[in-house]
């Protein structure tokens, strides 16, 4: 791992706020100076931008914001998405039940049906809006740190001349519903209309690395991807479309788009836990190794 990625995991995992998202584009553009910062959309997004969208052959993406501390993980199965429901319902109603409690409390001491509405709804969004812009995750190193990591280390890994022809993009405000490459798509319409975007999220925790491929471009892309893949031994790497996989991340906002998350496996299937919590502390460098070589040769044997 590269000087810039070990800075970046000891002193750098927070980056929620305005402030510390500054100082994070301060300290890569001190070691990347050609870098954009793009700025717009809502809730003015900043994405970092390296290199020359316009010429890439492809565009390597990862967000680089981090969550709100939540006391429960965020867990996804991405292919069983009725257990990922399930666990997301069991989440809402603690919520549900305090905003019930402390309503019915209001209501028994006021009689005021103004008030209960209020209190009932108040206490509802206001646990809401701790779960997405409360106090920031220290431990961030999977979600997605990692991510981050992998776009610097792709980056070393690349000659100038093999840089030059790709683009690399830190998305703001992932967290708070894919914004920033939501702004990204918007403002390179035309750019990215049928050029392949690979999003890397949540990739240094688990030993099973699923490459997600868009239904309509998996009879593309699949055979070169499961191929540059095919020496691994120590992972189990899945090269799957995303008709039966679902992994909500910044790569739903392109047309051409490869996702790539790291997962652990359970008899229940693959699943990605310890996100958005203090336990966010897992980094698998073998991971970034592999994704990073077999990436390398995809788009090598893509042209």
């Amino acid at each position: 791992m590269t000087d810039i990625s070990k800075e970046i995991l000891e002193k750098y995992q927070i980056r929620k706020s305005k402030k510390q998202k500054t100082e994070f584009m301060e300290f890569m553009r001190a070691h990347f100076p050609e870098l954009n910062v793009e700025e717009g959309g809502f809730a003015k997004n900043r994405n970092i931008v390296i290199g020359n969208v316009s010429t890439a052959k492809a565009v390597f993406g990862a967000h680089y914001d981090t969550c709100a501390a939540m006391p429960v993980p965020n867990f996804i199965m991405p292919k069983n998405m009725f257990v990922s429901f399930l666990y997301g319902v069991l989440i809402a109603v603690p919520i549900l039940a305090v905003s019930i409690l402390a309503s019915g409390i209001v209501r028994s001491l006021t009689d005021n049906i103004v008030l209960f509405e209020l209190t009932y709804f108040g206490f509802m969004f206001g646990m809401l809006y701790l779960m997405m812009a409360g106090p920031a995750n220290k431990h961030t190193v999977n979600d997605n740190t990692s991510g981050i990591i992998t776009l610097i280390e792709l980056m070393s890994t690349m000659s100038p001349e093999e840089r030059a022809q790709y683009a690399f993009v830190f998305f703001d405000n992932e967290e708070l519903g894919l914004l920033g490459s939501s702004f990204f798509a918007k403002k390179h319409k035309e750019e990215m209309k049928d050029k392949l975007l690979i999003n890397f999220d949540c990739v240094s925790d688990g030993d099973d690395i699923l490459f997600i491929i868009d239904k309509k471009f998996y009879d593309e892309y699949a055979e070169s991807l499961k191929s540059a893949f095919e020496q691994v031994d120590d992972k189990r790497i899945s090269v799957e479309s995303n008709r039966g996989v679902f992994y909500p991340s910044d790569q739903k906002n392109f047309k051409k788009n490869i996702g790539v998350a790291a997962f652990k496996k359970s008899r229940f299937g693959l699943y990605l836990g310890r996100i958005h919590t203090k336990r966010d502390t897992v980094m698998d460098e073998r991971n970034i190794e592999v994704i990073i070589d077999g990436t390398l040769k995809f788009v090598e044997n893509i042209g």
